[in-house]
C-alpha cells in the first residue's frame, strides 16, 4: 500500500476466524502493512456469554483495560495461549472477559480466538 491509501473492509462473520482471515491475508499480500491502513468493520456475531476464548498474541501478554479504549488503565495483563471468559461482544474491537481469577475487563477482540 502506499503511504495515506487505506483499505475500508466491512461485513459480518460468525467468528473470528474469518475476521483474522482478512488481517492474516493483508499481511501476506504486504507484509509492510499496519493497522492504520485498514479500517476493518466486520461485526462478529454468534458468541455468547460465557463462551471461553483464547489469547492468541504474536509475542506478549494482551493487555486488560477498565473500559474499551486504548487509552484507558490497564487493569491486567492476560497471558498468550490463556483461556478467558467473554462476558460481553461490546464491540468489533472490545470485549469485556473475565479472567480465571475473576478479574474482568476490556481486551482487544483481534488477538481472542473462540
Amino acid at each position: 500500500m502506499e503511504q495515506n491509501d487505506i483499505l475500508y473492509i466491512s461485513g459480518n462473520a460468525i467468528s473470528s476466524v474469518a475476521k483474522d482471515a482478512v488481517w492474516n491475508a493483508l499481511g501476506t499480500v504486504d507484509p509492510t502493512y499496519s493497522a492504520s491502513d485498514i479500517n476493518l468493520d466486520v461485526q462478529v456475531t454468534g458468541l455468547r456469554p460465557g463462551t471461553m476464548v483464547t489469547v492468541e498474541t504474536e509475542h506478549s501478554n494482551l493487555n486488560l483495560r477498565q473500559q474499551p479504549s486504548t487509552d484507558a488503565a490497564i487493569v491486567g495483563k492476560i497471558g498468550k495461549s490463556e483461556t478467558v471468559t467473554l462476558v460481553e461482544q461490546t464491540s468489533d474491537d472490545w470485549w469485556k472477559v473475565r479472567t480465571d481469577a475473576g478479574l474482568e475487563g476490556y481486551a482487544y477482540s483481534r488477538y481472542l480466538k473462540a
